[in-house]
């Protein structure tokens, strides 16, 4: 697995230094689970073991040292704060928090994980075509700011489909300016970089990897039809 800086391998993951925070995006390597799961897959709402789900998760965990802290995506642009480690599964498509020892987490298999971090705040977004569209990162930095985080804010953007592969109806290429398209493909990357700057955020980092490209390191629902894990984007103050 080959990474430009300041990207680097954590072991068999991928993980990135932020103002005040660790990010760490999970391939699916290193995990118990078999099949169209195998091997690392930490989402639930698939047809994989709940019993091996619950131990990669762990094994993430374990691995990092902090909680990893989920919410149920749906698609949208919700940003919740959160504020107990404790704290009830919501829906919403991002965490925001001051704490510490707990990670916000996303979940993806083609959608983008987003961490945004920087002045004692860190937040993670799950951003898909939907999510970019319905303000996700406008509704991220809002939830910093709101949490205290006045000064410079900067982005990290895992791995996730990229404009090579992506393609998508008219329907969807309407919603976007036309220097997203790459023919019939879209580039989520460049909406994601180009919304972050509008937002403020004063440094995007691109791991520049496609989750449909590399079977071996990512589960994709588009390559896969739908049979597949899930990876993660997990952020936390250090």
């Amino acid at each position: 697995m080959r990474l430009a800086p300041p990207f680097e391998p954590l072991g068999q993951q991928i993980t990135i230094a932020l103002p005040g925070a660790q990010v760490v995006f999970t391939t699916r390597r290193g995990g118990h689970s078999s099949g169209p799961y195998g091997s690392l897959n930490l989402g639930r709402l698939t047809d994989d073991s709940s019993e091996l789900v619950e131990r990669n998760r762990q094994r993430v965990e374990d691995g990092l040292g902090v909680r990893l802290a989920y919410v149920r995506q749906v698609h949208g642009s919700d940003v919740i704060r959160l504020e107990r480690i404790d704290a009830p599964l919501q829906e919403a498509d991002g965490q925001a928090t001051t704490l510490g020892g707990i990670a916000p987490t996303v979940l993806v298999a083609d959608c983008l994980p987003i961490a945004l971090a920087g002045d004692g705040a860190v937040a993670m977004l799950h951003a898909g075509w939907r999510g970019l569209a319905g303000g996700v990162i406008d509704e991220g930095v809002a939830a910093m700011r709101e949490l205290g985080a006045r000064g410079p804010l900067h982005a990290a953007i895992g791995p996730g489909a990229g404009p090579c592969c992506y393609e998508v109806g008219d329907e969807v290429r309407a919603v976007f300016e036309a220097s997203a398209h790459r023919g019939a493909n879209l580039d989520l990357k460049a909406i994601a970089r180009a919304r972050l700057e509008q937002a403020g955020i004063e440094v995007t980092s691109d791991v520049k990897l496609c989750t449909m490209c590399a079977p071996e390191l990512f589960f994709s629902h588009r390559r896969d039809h739908g049979v597949t894990g899930r990876q993660a984007g997990i952020v936390w103050r250090t």
